[in-house]
């Protein structure tokens, strides 16, 4: 194995730093859990979080969190994530694939809007506003 220059050597440290900031909730109220139970891989899920990773890059956006958990218990609908945004209720998407991940991040993060199509664990009718959860 090729020895690393210091120059190499900081620059792979810089980017495990800022890989691990993605996964730390410290000072963000911002969190996407993504079900990474054995039902959630086999359906998907590391693609799914991979395209969470990517998108929330792409879009430049630094205040979510994203961690991982066990089975959320609905694994007929798997990959599922649940978002916690503040002053609106928490939801878990299911069957979310790269192109839901997509939609959420740029309606329900950016957008402060519900992704209903993808629901399955909503919250209760009576706090859903008319403009989406606001």
């Amino acid at each position: 194995m090729a020895k690393m220059t210091l120059e190499e050597l900081r620059k792979l440290r810089e980017e495990k730093q800022e890989a691990l900031e993605k996964r730390s909730i410290e000072g963000k109220d911002f969190r996407i859990i993504i079900g990474m139970g054995t039902c959630g891989i086999a359906a998907g899920a590391k693609e799914t979080l991979s395209t969470f990773l990517s998108v929330l890059d792409e879009e430049k956006i630094k205040h979510v969190a994203i961690t991982q958990t066990g089975c959320m218990g609905l694994c007929y609908v798997e990959p599922t994530v649940e978002v916690i945004l503040p002053d609106m209720p928490p939801v878990i998407y299911g069957k979310v694939d790269a192109d839901v991940a997509r939609k959420i991040v740029k309606e329900h993060i950016l957008g402060k809007r519900l992704v209903t199509d993808h629901m399955f664990d909503r919250p209760a009718a009576d706090i859903i506003k008319q403009d989406g959860g606001r």
